[in-house]
């Protein structure tokens, strides 16, 4: 009788185990962003947001915890408990820092993929709308007539528009300088007020330049053009091989998050994302809705291939760390 009462304790524990767990969330969800407000990976999260917030029956909110370049962010999701509760909005910054910098943990491994939230923006090569360059080809031209002279403005060393225009150099044989600013939307602003000639910036961080007729747009970095400029080539259109950067905003969760809770998140992603009110915010920022399937692990399979792809082009760079 003794051993029938413990297994039926043991089995009625058991089954309370897995209520609890399909009970989740019974509080307040986290999407941490390693970076400011306002930028790239904050603005998909904040219109996320609200609807993930309606299929999880749950509150939602948007943390920001930024410092040295998204890793204090990552770092912060990586040791914390993997119940479902603390999410990094992951970006390509999480694939592209292990090249350049001393990160405390591997996103391939140390996190676990939930799902895509945005594809893009690529970015999108500027001048001054003022300036004589009116094709790609006549600013590499007067940048190989000119070694060293031609002053491109990037968002700071080792990041994706610093890569862009060492992976020109590589291709053009070009010796274009880089002119570090805090951010693309600073690096936008210096080419329009003619501090520097050019730049490659995020289109989202240029739009409003480029709208107010204050830059103008020579190419952009995308596998296609941007429904927005249309009239503007790719750098793959213009003869530049595998010259393809595009930014990507996701979900992860720490190591070891129960399946069943990475299933239910991603279901409430997908479902949020296939909301109208999402895909009109988000397609005039040059972004676009992931197309299906959006599952963890066709996320992590992308993470995997961006940063085989993010170690090749760091051979460019001449920054990169030995690894």
């Amino acid at each position: 009788m003794k051993l029938r009462a413990l297994a039926g304790l043991l089995i009625a524990a058991c089954a309370l185990s897995g209520a609890a767990r399909a009970e989740f969330p019974e509080r307040t969800v986290t999407l941490l962003v390693s970076f400011p407000p306002g930028g790239l990976t904050d603005i998909p999260a904040r219109i996320l947001a609200p609807e993930m917030q309606k299929h999880l029956k749950a509150s939602v909110i948007v943390e920001n915890k930024p410092g040295a370049s998204g890793i204090t962010g990552g770092s912060y999701v990586v040791r914390s408990a993997p119940d479902g509760y603390t999410l990094l909005v992951s970006a390509l910054s999480e694939v592209q820092n292990f090249y350049y910098l001393k990160v405390p943990y591997n996103a391939l491994t140390d996190l676990t993929p939930v799902g895509k939230i945005v594809e893009g923006p690529p970015l999108v090569l500027i001048v001054k709308s003022t300036s004589p360059f009116k094709s790609l080809s006549e600013l590499i031209a007067y940048a190989k007539a000119n070694p060293g002279k031609l002053n491109f403005s990037t968002s700071g060393v080792a990041t994706t528009p610093a890569i862009a225009v060492s992976q020109l150099n590589s291709l053009a044989g070009t010796k274009i300088t880089q002119i570090p600013y805090k951010g693309t939307g600073p690096a936008a602003a210096a080419v329009a007020s003619g501090d520097v000639q050019a730049s490659f910036v995020f289109y989202t961080s240029a739009k409003g330049l480029i709208d107010g007729g204050q830059l103008r747009v020579l190419a952009s970095t995308g596998a296609k053009r941007l429904k927005n400029l249309p009239a503007v080539p790719t750098m793959q259109e213009l003869g530049y091989k595998n010259f393809v950067h595009t930014g990507f905003v996701g979900l992860s969760a720490p190591k070891g998050t129960p399946p069943e809770v990475i299933a239910k998140l991603n279901k409430a992603l997908n479902e949020s994302l296939r909301s109208p009110a999402i895909r009109d915010r988000i397609e005039p920022l040059g972004m676009s809705i992931p197309d299906a399937p959006n599952s963890p692990d066709a996320y992590g399979k992308y993470m995997a291939h961006e940063a085989a792809r993010q170690g090749e082009l760091a051979k460019l760079t001449g920054h990169a760390l030995q690894k």
